[in-house]
This record gives structure tokens, sequence and C-alpha cells, in this order.
């Protein structure tokens, strides 16, 4: 009898098996170690979704909740969508943290991939490549189910866990080279903690990497919020 571990293992299941193993240890450094692993990343790319992070540093914790907004999908378009990107807002990964729905969706293959290819026992030759393809589409649509009920919680989500921080009216530094509607990050220091924030430009005037900036009003959704250059009377030049 082949046990658990030959299945998983498996010449076919073996590349989503590390996967999964790789996305459980990547949750639970964050979730455990609150570890943020900066990445010295430019983005200059425009990749057509409009979710827009562009230049600066993004932190580990800020990929993990990098979050597309449909509006931002759709609202400001003026050209038919591409594929890809209906299919991305079709299966939810606009509207939630993309690496929650990936990793929901990673697993959920996974699941089906084993599941199949041991009551076929294919799990070692090449009808199992073909079953574990073939179980993309159902696995992509029952993580749209499962992954539906959580948009409302997302949504109201304070990821600090504390009541609400007000950020309007404070001061901070900008992450990202941001300008027009792209969203970038900032850094806030708030009670001796730095906090990450996803943040715009107000007037889509262009703020550079490391400037100071000033918070002026959240978005309508609560997911970012509306910032502009700052400039205190020591650093001004008529």
């Amino acid at each position: 009898m082949t046990s658990l571990t030959d299945i998983l293992f498996s010449s076919v299941n073996i590349t989503l098996t590390i996967l999964v193993i790789l996305l459980i240890a990547y949750w639970l450094i964050t979730m455990i170690s609150g570890i943020d692993f900066d990445l010295d990343i430019d983005v200059d790319a425009d990749i057509d979704i409009d979710s827009g992070i562009e230049g600066g540093n993004v932190d580990f914790h800020d990929i993990a909740n990098t979050e597309v907004n449909k509006e931002d999908v759709i609202g400001r378009r003026r050209k038919p969508l591409k594929w890809w990107q209906i299919v991305l807002i079709y299966f939810n990964f606009v509207g939630l943290p993309f690496m929650f729905t990936f990793t929901c969706w990673i697993f959920i293959w996974w699941i089906c991939t084993a599941i199949s290819t041991t009551i076929t026992h294919s799990f070692d030759n090449s009808f199992g490549f073909i079953l574990m393809l073939l179980v993309i589409l159902p696995s992509l649509i029952l993580t749209k189910i499962i992954t539906a009920p959580f948009k409302g919680f997302f949504i109201n989500l304070n990821p600090d866990g504390d009541e609400p921080i007000d950020f309007i009216g404070r001061q901070g530094t900008c992450l990202s080279n941001i300008k027009d509607n792209k969203l970038g990050s900032a850094e806030i220091v708030v009670d001796g903690v730095t906090l990450s924030i996803n943040i715009k430009s107000l007037e889509g005037f262009p703020i550079e990497f490391r400037d100071s900036i000033l918070i002026i009003k959240p978005s309508h959704d609560k997911t970012f919020y509306y910032a502009e250059k700052y400039i205190s009377e020591f650093n001004y030049t008529p």
C-alpha cells in the first residue's frame, strides 16, 4: 500500500507540495515573528491592472496585503479588459489581499490533485500530470466560493488588532515614487512605532522616494490614504 508521503512527494504532486510548504512557512513567519523582509524594489513597469505600487521599498508585509481594487481595474479604463484581468476579478484575486487568495488557490489545487491522482493511481505517471492541469479550473471555482465571504472581513479588518489609528494630519516618509493615480507606500511613526500604509497623491502631483508627506484623508473604501508632499517652514525655499 502506498503511503501518504509517497503520494504527496510523487513526481506529479511534489511541485505543489513544496509550494504549499513554502506558503505555510511564509504565513508562520509573518504571523509569529512579525519580521519584515525589506525588498528594495523599483517597480516602474505598468502592468495594465493599475494596482500601482511604483518605486521605493516594498516590504514582506506589504506584499502579503497588497490588494488590487476592482475600481482601479475597471473604473478608469477606456479600453476592454484583457482576459487575465477578467480572470483575476472573477476569481477574487481582485478585492482581497493577493497572497490570501493565492494561498487558498494553491492549497485547494494541491488537495484536488492529490485526491484525483490517488483515486486513479496516477501520481507517478503522465496521466497524473494531465489531471493536475485539468483540476486548475475546478480549484479556481472552489477558491472563488470559499474566499467570497472574506471580502467584507478584510474591508473592516484592522491589521494591528487594536483600536483604529487616526493617520489624518500625520507626517510621514514616502517609500515609493508615485504620481497621478499610482498606489505607493509610506512610513508613519505613531507613539514610537513605525507603521506602513498605502498612499496615493492627493492631486496627482509627483511624490518621490523619501519625500516628507502629510496624510490628508482616507479613500472611500479605507484601503489607502491620500497624501501630499510636506514642506515645513524650515526647508521651504521660495
